[in-house]
Parts: structure tokens; sequence; C-alpha cells
């Protein structure tokens, strides 16, 4: 269902529209999508717009550009709402809060394997594997595994270093691992350590301490002392860590939005309570029009934060919101249980929503200088490189390798608020004389801009290159023959001395190279650039190379895979007595036939 005219008649459009909920999308000229918006009477929340002066110029400014307005209708409240959620995602409307969160949180993993790993975990789920979370920071969940390596002494080693070990590593001697690796405890007492630790995860602690206690009198008459000893440690450790931490008063699972408004960026702090344990915050700073009202702000950030993540039982808000009882209605709806969606009075909630409160202060403010002095940077930047306009987007190449090897190419992407981390990316660099740092970066830029001529990749308004003259002719000499033109690229070359503050810039069409005073915004920027590529091609570089080093090279020859090399490797002892070994001492072998050991031997004297 749709309206539309040069100028918009609001009230023939009202006068047939329904009353059922839905959505609606308010399109502007040149059929721009202005906003998009849910409702769970249509013609009441439309005719909203039109029937009274809202006293708010964004609103006002938006209504005035309004030529189309597109209706969906939905059959409940509940399918509005996610409607809204993915037409906000799929086309960032221009008057809509826009919550994008650039990171993923972290999870607690339990592996699928017959002893599981418990691991430090980012990103998407695998089937088989248990999850825990999400944690509102990386720390939280470092804190956490090293609670439950305490208390359950659960295996963090990868798969591969479990299945070579002979003997218990330094991880059972400080007793934060139960071996069992080499056979020091059998699937069963592990699969009980594990659910217990899981349960802890889980929040039921106290049930656990209960249950815990229990085991141990069992054990005591039951007269098995060593393994009464074990749990009468683990209930210690427990409190210990109980203790230790910051309990907040009452709060067993729940979340806290507080949120520091500002007419142009607002700050949204997410603090989670899980256990009765405070885990810590994530600000987030969601994309919306100046003087957005802090009730739309609120109501936007919680039904698209929570379509992304779990939903906890309860969650306090800062300030009141519009249709409370429907958010709380979808929000129940999709987590699969009641959840309460509540503004704390008093008490020890009233004190954490104050805390919080004050987070998300203290964030904003630090936000605000930030912008303000990145601000700055980029004006000073815009005129020592004589560009139109601020740049709103840098690229920065560099490469890094030992000697030649395993090099890589880093580009890190920065933007008017700081760096894009989700836009960085590593370039193997292969087919190319060992060294050659030119033909490395040639290498990198080619493939870069290649996405960037076809449409995949935003183009930046400055490319930099970490290297002398010849990485700058390396790069435009990649653009040329890609034909992209009318970009500024700038090399950024160590002083005579390497000392920090005496770069020296070399542009193509100067003779001479620039150099920026040393407490210039534009070179403290360009130096954060550049350290910043430093860094991540270092970490790229070294990835590569001790991934090469590890790898063993039985795993080159076709036809053996890893049961046949871990057969091989325990047969002989190692791949030293592997060389010496003879066709026939091969095919004695358990899987290796003939041809494969013929194979193998030839690998070797090759």
């Amino acid at each position: 269902m749709a309206a539309n005219s040069e100028s918009f008649d609001s009230r023939a459009f009202l006068s047939q529209l329904t009353t059922h909920p839905g959505v609606y999308r308010m399109y502007g000229g040149a059929d721009e999508l202005l906003y998009v918006g849910k409702a769970r009477n249509l013609k009441k929340r439309v005719g909203q717009y039109f029937l009274r002066a809202s006293g708010d110029p964004r609103i006002e400014s938006m209504v005035s550009q309004i030529r189309r307005i597109d209706i969906t209708v939905t059959r409940t409240e509940d399918e509005a709402l996610i409607l809204e959620n993915n037409l906000i995602k799929e086309f960032g409307p221009r008057y809509n809060v826009m919550y994008r969160d650039d990171k993923s949180y972290p999870y607690v993993r339990f592996s699928s394997h017959a002893y599981p790993r418990i691991s430090y975990y980012r990103g998407a789920k695998s089937p088989g594997d248990r999850y825990f979370g999400p944690f509102p920071s990386a720390s939280a969940v470092r804190e956490t595994l090293y609670t439950l390596q305490k208390l359950f002494r659960l295996r963090p080693c990868r798969d591969s270093f479990f299945a070579h070990r002979e003997r218990p590593c330094l991880q059972h001697q400080i007793k934060r691992c139960s071996a069992p690796c080499v056979g020091l405890i059998d699937a069963a007492d592990y699969s009980r350590d594990l659910a217990k630790a899981a349960r802890l995860l889980e929040g039921r602690g106290d049930e656990l301490a209960r249950e815990l206690s229990t085991e141990m009198e069992q054990a005591a008459e039951e007269l098995q002392f060593e393994r009464a000893a074990r749990l009468r440690d683990q209930i210690a450790a427990l409190k210990r860590v109980r203790e230790n931490r910051v309990i907040s008063g009452g709060a067993e699972a729940l979340d806290l939005i507080a949120v520091a408004p500002h007419a142009s960026s607002s700050c949204v702090v997410v603090m989670s309570v899980r256990d009765g344990v405070n885990l810590g915050h994530r600000s987030h700073f969601p994309k919306h029009p100046p003087h957005t009202d802090v009730a739309e702000l609120l109501d936007s950030f919680v039904s698209q934060h929570y379509s992304q993540q779990p939903c906890p039982p309860e969650i306090l808000i800062s300030h009141e919101v519009e249709d409370l009882d429907w958010l709380e209605a979808a929000l129940s709806q999709h987590a699969g249980r009641r959840v309460s969606l509540k503004q704390p009075q008093r008490g020890p909630k009233q004190k954490l929503m104050e805390m919080a409160l004050n987070t998300a202060a203290q964030a904003l403010s630090t936000r605000l200088v930030e912008a303000a002095s990145m601000d700055s940077r980029l004006l000073e930047l815009q005129r020592a490189l004589d560009l139109d306009h601020p740049p709103r987007r840098m690229e920065c190449f560099d490469i890094s390798h030992t000697r030649g090897e395993k090099a890589v190419a880093s580009c890190v992407v920065f933007g008017e608020d700081g760096p894009l981390k989700t836009h960085y990316r590593k370039f193997n660099i292969d087919g190319i004389t060992p060294g050659d740092d030119y033909a490395a970066i040639k290498q990198a830029v080619a493939r870069r801009f290649a996405r960037v001529k076809s449409g995949e990749v935003q183009r930046p308004d400055v490319l930099f290159i970490d290297g002398g003259k010849g990485q700058l002719g390396s790069a435009l000499e990649a653009l040329d023959e890609l034909g992209v033109d009318d970009l500024r690229v700038v090399a950024i070359a160590k002083g005579p001395t390497r000392k920090p503050g005496l770069e020296e810039l070399i542009l193509p069409e100067m003779e001479f190279p620039l150099r920026l005073a040393a407490d210039s915004p534009a070179l403290h920027l360009i130096q954060r650039i550049r350290d910043e590529a430093h860094r991540f091609a270092i970490t790229g570089h070294r990835g590569r190379r001790d991934k090469a080093r590890v790898t063993s090279d039985l795993e080159t020859i076709d036809g053996l895979g890893p049961a046949r090399r871990r057969a091989l490797l325990k047969a002989f002892g190692g791949t030293a007595q592997l060389r010496r070994a003879t066709i026939e001492q091969l095919t004695q072998v358990e899987g290796v036939s003939q041809t494969l050991a013929e194979r193998i031997y030839a690998h070797y004297r090759n």
C-alpha cells in the first residue's frame, strides 16, 4: 500500500489508512528512504506526524520532505518490530537511529571433543560446540577461563597439542589441568567437571556450591578421601572467587542500559551482571540524526541490540520508552521466556544504574574530545596534502617479512572517527623474489584496488605507503595499470635519523620531501596510521611464519591424513627416524599401503 504525490496529501492518505499493526516507510524526493517506523495502530501512529506540530525541528524537517509513504501490514505487533529492524539494517534510513556493532561479542566455548577444550571465542558459531555468553569484553572472558581452570582443571590446549602429548604439561603441574591427554582423568570424571563449569557459567553458582558440599560429604562417608579432598578444595576456591569479585546486590542475571544523550552523538552503555557478578560494560555510539529524542534512541537501540544478542531475563533502562509493554512482549517472544524491562527507582539496582550512567557520561565526554581532536587533525591533513576536503577514508600499506620469508602486506583503514578495524585486510605475498619490497607493495596495492575498481570496496581519499620513493613508485605503477587516477598517494619515509617527528612525506609531484612540524596534528595522525599498519603487518607475518614452521612436511604428501601421520610418528618416534625408514618398514605401519609407502620414501629421498 502506498501514497504518492509531489506535495504529499496527508489528509487523503490518513483517511484510508488501516488501524492494524505494521511498518511504515517514508520517502522523500528522488525516492530517498527517510524513515522506517513500527506501529501498533498504523492510522494513529502515522497520523501523529501530521495532525499537530511536534515541536521537534528534526521531525518537522523530515515531515516537510515526505513525498510518499509505503505501508506493510503485519499479523502481529512482534512481526512489525522484527520487520522494522530488518529494514533499518538493510537500507540505513537517514532519520533512523542506526546501531552498528563493529565487533562481535566474545564467548566461552566448550569444543565438541571427547575431552572438550575451554577457550575464548569470537565469530560464527559451529554446530556441536557449546557457547556461554556473550561477555562484554575480552578481559571478562579471560578472567572466567582462568576461574574455570582453577576450579575444575579443564584443558585449554588445542586439539593438535592434546593429541601428541606423552607426559603432562606445565598446566597440570600448576594444578590448572587434570591432564586428560595422558589419561590421568577418565572421560566420566572429566565430563562431570565440565558439567559443573557449565552450571557456573549458566548462573547457577549457589546450586553448584550446595551440590559440591553434598558430593564431598558422600565421598567422605564412602571413605573416598582423595575425592573428598579435591571437592573440598573446589568449594574453597569457588568461595574465594565469588568473594573476590564484585557482587551486585541481589541481581542474578540482568543487563543495564544507560544513555548519555548528546545533540549529535550519544553514548549507550550496556552493563552485564551474571550470577550476581558484574562482568563489566561495553560502550556503543549509535548514529542518529541531531536532537533525537532519548526515548526513541533507547527504544531503537534495545530492539536492534537484542535482535543480535541473547536477552537476559531482566533489562534495566535509564529512561522511559514508549510502548514499553510492546517492546517487553517482543523481547520475551524472541528469547522464548519472559523478559522484564523496567526503570529502577531505588535500592541496589538504582545504584548500579547510577554507575552505568556515570560510565556513559565519561565515555561520551572522552568520545567528544577525541572527535574534536580528530577533526582538527583531518583539517590540518587537508591543508598539508592540498586536498579539496578533509579526508573521510584513509588507507595505509606496509610489508613485513623475515629476510624475505613469508611476506605479508597489511592494509589498515581509518575513517573520520579513527580506525575501522573490520575493514583491515592482510595479503599473503607470493610469486616474487624474497625480500623484494617494491614488488610486494605493487602486488598488494594491485589486489586491493582491483576490488576498489570493481566497486566491492570503497575508494579511499588518501593512500599512504610506508616506505620511500621505490615503494611509492611501485604503488603508482599498480594504480596506473588498473586505471585508477586522481588518488592522492603519499609515501611515509623515516627521516635521516629515523626518529619520530622527523618523518618525510614523499608526494609524486614534489621534487623534495614534505616535512611537517613535529607538533603538527596532521603528522600525529599520519604516525598513528603508519604505526597501526606496521603493527598489523607484523602480526600477520608472525602468524604466517609460525604456522609454516610448525607444519610438518608430512602434510604435503598426498593421501597421508592426520590419522596415518600420527601412526607413523608414533611408530618411528619422529621425523628423523621416519626419513631413514625403508619401504618395508613403512608398510608395517597400520594403514600404510605399498603405494603410499613408496610415495613417502620418494618424498624424503627427493
